[in-house]
């Protein structure tokens, strides 16, 4: 199933729904009050209710209005209501750090480089610290200023190194509090493409100091403008395939394997005496890759960033 929040011309915001990707419904043809009037509640209703959306379009299939796809405008579909980024992959970690050394301090590349090829293995304090073996590790951002699919994205007057990191976003449709990971993966609703803003020569000043992320990540996030439902996504989570443009050139693809913890541990650990609730946000981390700092390639103004997860959708953004 995927959701969106749309509006035609000067209508109010409405969610619509397909179960099939190409037939779009207004949710309150569908759904009871008030649950056909909020993402996070339709998503909750599909996982108490596993295929009764299916069963009810093509129940009314014959009298139902579609929703024209042309005249409609596609909103962000959802505010998060609070916004958690972790850092599930190793290898990201590795290559990033490595990323930054080159750019920051390139005079210890070549200790490094000689290390690598003599061992075999990773310098090892490219490696994240000793915590992240421990517990999935994340920090919180603000969740008020995302964006969405076809916004532009301000370069932060303080930066000149503005990066983009693909990730897999989740959001979560039920509370949580101390929960297993099988409890957690019951409460992830739906997933979209989420792209992790950064400014990379403020983050190494920020992390250097002893705190952070802030202004290196604060600025800006955006997420795809349809949400895909936890049924249609989870299956194949360990499997999708991801691209990174810019200026319509492919400049990374990869894969979302390889994560040390799944999405459900770190979301049970997020939990941990700590009360979750619907309609919170988190993102994965980067897929190994898919940002400037690992690939070389980072943003400036007029640059057009597309991002796509196979299976969940794309989110493209200009930079000014």
């Amino acid at each position: 199933m995927k959701i969106s929040l749309v509006k035609n011309g000067n209508s109010e915001p409405f969610p619509v729904i397909s179960v099939n990707g190409d037939s779009w419904y207004r949710a309150c043809d569908l759904l009871p009050e008030p649950v056909r009037a909020d993402v996070v509640d339709i998503l909750a209703y599909e996982k108490n209710n596993p295929g009764k959306l299916a069963q009810t379009i093509a129940g009314k299939e014959s009298s139902l209005e579609l929703v024209d796809n042309s005249l409609a405008d596609r909103m962000m579909p959802f505010q998060p209501k609070a916004y958690r980024d972790f850092m599930l992959y190793e290898k990201h970690c590795i290559d990033a750090s490595r990323g930054f050394v080159k750019k920051y301090l390139p005079r210890l590349m070549p200790v490094i480089g000689a290390y690598e090829r003599v061992s075999g293995r990773p310098f090892p304090k490219l490696k994240p610290k000793k915590r992240w073996y421990k517990h999935p590790i994340y920090y919180l951002g603000n969740h008020l200023n995302f964006v969405t699919d076809g916004d532009p994205v301000t370069i932060p007057s303080y930066t000149r190194e503005l990066d983009y990191e693909l990730e897999l976003g989740v959001i979560i449709c039920a509370p949580l509090k101390n929960a297993s990971p099988g409890e957690a993966e019951k409460a992830m609703g739906g997933f979209v493409v989420f792209n992790d803003f950064s400014a990379r020569d403020v983050q190494m000043e920020e992390m250097n100091s002893g705190f952070g992320p802030m202004k290196a990540k604060n600025f800006a996030n955006a997420i795809s403008n349809i949400v895909v439902s936890a049924d249609e996504v989870l299956p194949m989570i360990d499997d999708l395939q991801v691209t990174v443009s810019i200026n319509n050139a492919k400049i990374a693809r990869g894969n979302t394997a390889g994560m040390h913890y799944s999405l459900a541990e770190a979301i049970a650990y997020a939990s941990w005496e700590e009360q979750l609730y619907p309609g919170e946000f988190f993102g994965s981390g980067t897929v190994p890759g898919c940002s400037g700092m690992e690939n070389g390639s980072l943003l400036t103004s007029g640059d057009s960033i597309r991002l796509e997860i196979k299976g969940v959708g794309v989110l493209e953004n200009s930079v000014v």
